[in-house]
């Protein structure tokens, strides 16, 4: 049974193939205001703003310092998250996707999303696993973050034990990001090195530029930013599957999303 649920909510899921982030109405509030947020699902930082729809997701939570609270309000609520500030500080806003299927019914669709992230030396193993050239099927997850600044924006940026998981190791809203921000990226329980780390800047006028950067032996990357820019930082892990996946959806692949969105004050 367990089986054919998950599946069921696998087949139900809309596909996207792009970006999806957490993106707040405001970056910055005072301490007694209203975190609002949209969950984006796009492409160079646009895209298609979804309501709060719990079918779609096995967690969205609001993290303050070492308190978790679950995100609640209207089924159907737009935007998403439309909560009051739990205090003032650095918040992390946190979305877990339940997982979802995409079919490759033509190869270069599956080659050029492989060149895009960076994973050809996983994809790889794709003819040698006896894969087939066409009609192959990929789940995938989101694990997206957001770091909003509530009041004095003090704080920091910290693990939430994802499975894939970006971490700001520099506060956006208080530290001195001359010499860049850096990020941390994770996979399961360690640093993930020598990873590409995409980054979409957004200015006051709307223009998008996309620059990559990759991880260090310690999964760290400093990453460009100026003021009065937003930004969607992002890594993709590509991975078969294990047995209970494949059993359930038919997937050959599995990939996982690793999205974090802030902003940098002027």
């Amino acid at each position: 049974m367990r089986l054919i649920t998950l599946c069921l909510v696998l087949l139900s899921t809309p596909v996207a193939a792009h970006e999806f982030w957490i993106e707040p109405l405001d970056w910055q509030i005072a301490a007694d205001d209203m975190v609002r947020a949209d969950l984006v699902n796009g492409d160079h930082f646009e895209g298609i703003r979804y309501a709060l729809l719990p079918q779609r997701y096995e967690s969205f939570t609001l993290h303050s310092g070492d308190e978790a609270r679950p995100v609640e309000g209207r089924l159907g609520a737009r935007p998403a998250l439309a909560m009051a500030a739990p205090e003032e500080g650095l918040l992390i806003a946190a979305y877990v996707s339940k997982p979802s299927l995409v079919t490759y019914d033509d190869p270069a669709v599956f080659e050029r999303f492989v060149a895009h992230k960076d994973l050809g030396a996983v994809a790889a193993n794709h003819a040698t696993r006896g894969l087939p050239d066409a009609g192959f099927k990929e789940a995938f997850t989101r694990y997206s973050k957001a770091l909003i600044g509530v009041g004095d924006p003090q704080g920091q940026d910290h693990r939430l034990g994802l499975a894939t998981e970006l971490v700001a190791l520099d506060n956006p809203y208080a530290d001195d990001l001359s010499e860049g921000l850096r990020v941390q990226l994770f996979y399961e329980d360690a640093p993930r090195a020598d990873a590409q780390v995409e980054l979409f800047a957004r200015d006051a006028d709307g223009k998008v530029e996309l620059t990559l950067h990759r991880t260090d032996a310690e999964g760290v990357a400093l990453l460009p930013v100026e003021a009065g820019h937003d930004y969607l930082a992002n890594a993709v892990v590509l991975r078969e599957p294990d047995h209970a996946m494949q059993v359930a959806t038919g997937a050959v692949w599995e990939s996982l999303w690793a999205a974090l969105s802030f902003a940098v004050p002027d």
